[in-house]
């Protein structure tokens, strides 16, 4: 006779793993609260004797493996333990799965909001650069993503594409009147790339720049001329 075994809750998961990583220490209550979130997010308090979860609705449905190693990461942070390898492999395997990634994604652009600015800066029009890369080195065939200037002028990200939104942004740092062109096409051109060359997923890698990619980098005029440039500028 078989007889199925029922997925143990949230709860019963974290006092499982708490109970292996504090054995000596009284379990405190614990509540694990579901949030709608724009992505994969999930926190972890301990305050008055009470562990508090909150975690990500598009986690809500993961195989219990996936709790557990969720919690053993969470709890492991909490103590400031070693991340356990395993578990951090196990959930990134997860979410690399390539249907919880389109999941993901598909959450992230109807609840998510892409705060940018216009692409008309002070100093470059981003629409500008974009359209006279995609006629140099796209033969004009690639559809025109949102272009925008970021919010804050990081020096760490001086861009990004961001795929569920389908958005290029700049960092605002870079409008300004010392930036050489040639630097801010070099960042345009790169992001756009990464319309052209997505990112691959193999277990829990993820690999932004793939070969393909590296190799159509190479393509773009006075690529080594421009990298320096941007050395100095950051």
């Amino acid at each position: 006779m078989h007889v199925e075994s029922s997925m143990a809750t949230p709860e019963q998961i974290y006092a499982r793993v708490f109970r292996r990583m504090k054995p000596r220490t009284p379990l405190p209550s614990i509540e694990v609260q579901v949030r709608r979130y724009a992505n994969a997010n999930a926190q972890i308090r301990l305050e008055q004797g009470a562990l508090r979860v909150r975690m990500a609705d598009t986690l809500a449905g993961a195989p219990e493996s996936v709790h557990e190693a969720l919690a053993e990461i969470l709890l492991a942070k909490l103590f400031r333990r070693p991340i356990p390898a395993a578990s951090n492999d196990r959930y990134r395997r997860y979410l690399n799965r390539r249907d919880v990634r389109r999941s993901l994604d598909l959450v992230k652009q109807i609840r998510g909001r892409k705060l940018v600015e216009p692409p008309q800066g002070k100093h470059f029009d981003l629409v500008e650069v974009f359209e006279e890369l995609n006629l140099r080195y796209f033969f004009g065939l690639m559809a025109r993503p949102e272009l925008g200037w970021s919010r804050h002028a990081s020096r760490t990200m001086l861009g990004h594409y961001d795929p569920p939104h389908n958005a290029i942004v700049l960092s605002r740092i870079l409008d300004r009147p010392g930036t050489p062109r040639l630097a801010v096409e070099y960042v345009m051109f790169h992001e756009m790339l990464h319309l052209r060359h997505p990112a691959e997923h193999e277990g829990a890698r993820r690999c932004v720049h793939t070969r393909s990619f590296k190799e159509a980098e190479k393509q773009f005029e006075r690529l080594r001329e421009a990298k320096a440039l941007l050395r100095k500028l950051t």
